[in-house]
């Protein structure tokens, strides 16, 4: 009998990536997003549906879950993928834009893991993948909301690890580095202040520079895969960003720090 993935944020980029992946590999797929009708052919092939969810709204959320059981029967792995980023300095950022990233990436996380979890016990097992970032270990310039949320999607995970290990239940982190995808311009909202202009303009420009020279995003799809059949009990999976964690636990913190503001704004101390 064919193994169930539901994944969040499926439209695009990792998210796309990772169920079409799966759906290679033989899995059923529920690719949910916010807008199914943009799904490509990949989608309309047996074996795959495609249910609306949006994570702010929970409602969506119940129904998504529902609509995989009723088709696949079970679900034995969910990936926590949707999500965007909110960039700029904080001095910038607005109460509503700093509520809409947390209720995005952490809060309707949240809510599809308490959703699914009565689910995965009554099947007496399953794994969570959430998918973080480097930015929830390492920091970077003009990202502080978004590796805030980050942040906590690694602690809560690693807390919840612990939690449900007595029910079968496993959770996984995906640490990904840079990634090729829209991300940059279709899941990123920019904050803005006129005393952080240049700043913003510089990270801006490295963005768009190192954009093209990313790995792709099926490199981080396969290293999902691995997690969701890995039952070793390894709770951090990082593809891209090992090198990131190496130089930032070798490197004194000045040199760390001033190696970045070199690569991302120009200028070092």
């Amino acid at each position: 009998m064919s193994k169930t993935v539901l994944i969040t944020g499926a439209s695009s980029g990792i998210g796309e990536a990772t169920a079409k992946y799966f759906l290679q590999k033989g899995w059923n797929v529920a690719a949910t997003m916010r807008s199914p009708h943009k799904a490509g052919d990949w989608a309309k092939v047996k074996g795959v549906i495609c249910p609306f969810l949006d994570v702010t709204d929970p409602e969506t959320i119940t129904s998504a879950i529902h609509k995989t059981l009723e088709h696949f029967g079970r679900i034995d792995v969910l990936v926590n993928n949707a999500g965007y980023a909110l960039m700029g300095p904080l001095e910038g950022v607005t109460p509503e834009q700093l509520e809409h990233q947390f209720q995005t990436n952490v809060f309707g996380l949240i809510t599809t893991i308490q959703t699914i979890l009565p689910v995965l016990r009554r099947q007496g097992g399953g794994t969570i993948i959430n998918v973080a970032s480097i930015g929830g270990r390492l920091a970077f310039p003009l990202t502080s909301s978004y590796h805030a949320t980050k942040w906590a999607v690694e602690g809560l995970s690693e807390s919840l690890s612990y939690e449900l290990r007595r029910f079968g239940i496993h959770v996984k982190i995906i640490e990904p580095g840079g990634i090729k995808t829209n991300f940059i311009h279709h899941g990123t909202v920019w904050a803005t202040h006129a005393e952080y202009t240049q700043m913003i303009n510089q990270v801006k420009d490295f963005m768009q520079k190192i954009n093209d020279s990313l790995p792709e995003a099926e490199g981080v799809a396969k290293t999902i895969y691995r997690a969701a059949n890995d039952v070793s009990g390894r709770l951090r999976y990082s593809p891209y960003g090992e090198l990131f964690f190496l130089l930032h636990a070798i490197l004194p913190e000045k040199l760390w720090q001033s190696l970045v503001e070199k690569m991302m704004l120009g200028k070092s101390k």
